[in-house]
C-alpha cells in the first residue's frame, strides 16, 4: 500500500467572480521510504497540497490518505503519525531551543530521551546553542531546529514545506544529507521545493504549475523523456540575441538560463549553424555555442510549453 495517495484533489480559493485554482485535481502516489519531491515555483500550489494532506485544510472534492487513513474522516489518526515543518518558521520566537524541542515532545506524549536517536545527528548541530531563543537563530540553525521539533514524535511520514527558501548553500547541502539519513530510517519524506537542482537529489518528483501536475517520474525519467536538441549560447547582447533567436522559424524555445539562453529546436539538423547565422546577421560578440543535456529545469519549461516528449 502506498503510504500517501492522492486522487483528484482540488482546492479553490475566493468567491465565484474572483476564484483562484490552487489544485486542478490532481492525483499521484508516494511509496513507502521514499523521498519525493514537490517541484514548481512560487504560487503553483505546493503549500495548499501539504495543507490539505496534514489536515490543516478541506479540499474542495476528491480524496487523500495517508499511511491508509482518510485525510477528513481518520483526521487525528493522520496528526498522530506525521512531521510538518511549514515554509514558514512557526516555532516560538521567544523559547530557548531546547523549551521548544520539549514543548512538541511533551505534545506528542513523549521525552526528547526517549527519540534522541532520531534527532541525534540535526539536533547536535544546535545542541551547543540550546539555551538560545529560537528568534535569534541564524536561518540554518531555524532549520535544523524546525527539523527537530517535526521528528521528535519519531513519524511515519514528514512533510517539509520548501524547508531550502532563503538558506545558504551550504546549510542546504547539509540538510538533503539529513534527509537521505532520514530515510534509511524508513520515513517516507515528501518535500516541496522551487529550486529545480534539488529535483536530483529525490526519488521521484512530480512537476507542479499552476496546480497542474506536468510529470511525476524519476528525475532520470523526466529528463529522459526529453528528446528534441536542446543548445546554449552566449554573448554580450544577450537580450537582443534571444529576440532574435526565438524568430527564427527552426526554433521551439529560447528562454534565459543563468549566463547562457537555453534554445531547443523544432527537429534535428543543422542547429549549431542556425545560432551561427544568427550571431554572425546579428553581429554579436564573444559568441559561444554548445550542445547541452537538458536537466530538470529545461524539462519543465518544456512542459509548460510546447512539449519535445516523447510521443510528440
Amino acid at each position: 500500500m502506498p503510504s500517501v495517495t492522492v486522487k483528484n484533489i482540488a482546492k479553490s480559493y475566493g468567491k465565484k467572480n474572483d476564484k483562484i485554482e490552487a489544485l486542478k485535481g490532481i492525483s499521484f502516489e508516494v511509496n513507502k521510504g521514499e523521498i519525493f519531491g514537490i517541484i514548481g515555483p512560487d504560487g503553483a500550489g505546493k503549500t495548499s497540497l501539504f495543507r490539505i494532506l496534514t489536515t490543516l485544510l478541506l479540499a474542495d472534492s476528491g480524496a487523500a490518505s495517508v499511511d491508509g487513513f482518510d485525510v477528513v474522516k481518520d483526521y487525528k489518526q493522520i496528526r498522530n503519525r506525521v512531521g510538518y515543518m511549514p515554509g514558514k518558521f512557526s516555532l516560538y520566537q521567544d523559547l530557548s531551543v531546547q523549551e521548544n524541542l520539549e514543548f512538541f515532545a511533551t505534545i506528542f506524549g513523549t521525552t526528547i530521551q526517549e527519540n534522541y536517536n532520531l534527532i541525534k545527528d540535526i539536533y547536535q548541530q544546535i545542541e551547543p546553542f540550546k539555551d538560545r531563543k529560537a528568534g535569534q537563530l541564524s536561518g540554518g540553525m531555524k532549520q535544523k531546529l524546525a527539523l527537530s521539533c517535526a521528528l521528535i514524535h519519531k513519524p511515519s511520514v514528514l512533510f517539509l514545506d520548501e524547508p531550502t527558501t532563503g538558506v545558504d548553500a551550504v546549510s542546504r547541502k547539509e540538510f538533503w544529507e539529513m534527509l537521505h539519513r532520514l530515510k534509511e530510517q524508513g520515513i517516507t519524506i515528501l518535500v516541496s521545493t522551487a529550486y529545480m537542482d534539488e529535483a536530483g537529489l529525490c526519488d521521484r518528483v512530480a512537476l507542479i504549475q499552476k496546480g497542474t501536475i506536468l510529470s511525476v517520474n524519476t528525475p532520470e525519467g523526466i529528463t529522459g523523456e526529453f528528446k528534441k536538441p536542446l543548445w546554449a549560447i552566449k554573448a554580450n547582447e544577450m537580450f537582443h540575441l534571444m529576440n532574435d533567436i526565438k524568430d527564427n522559424p527552426s526554433v521551439e524555445s529560447c528562454y534565459p538560463f543563468g549566463q547562457y539562453h537555453h534554445v531547443v529546436f523544432k527537429k534535428d539538423g543543422h542547429n549549431k549553424e542556425v545560432l551561427e547565422q544568427i550571431a554572425q546577421k546579428g553581429h554579436y560578440t564573444n559568441v559561444e555555442i554548445d550542445s547541452i543535456k537538458p536537466n530538470i529545469e529545461d524539462c519543465f519549461m518544456a512542459l509548460m510549453t510546447t512539449s519535445p516528449f516523447k510521443g510528440m
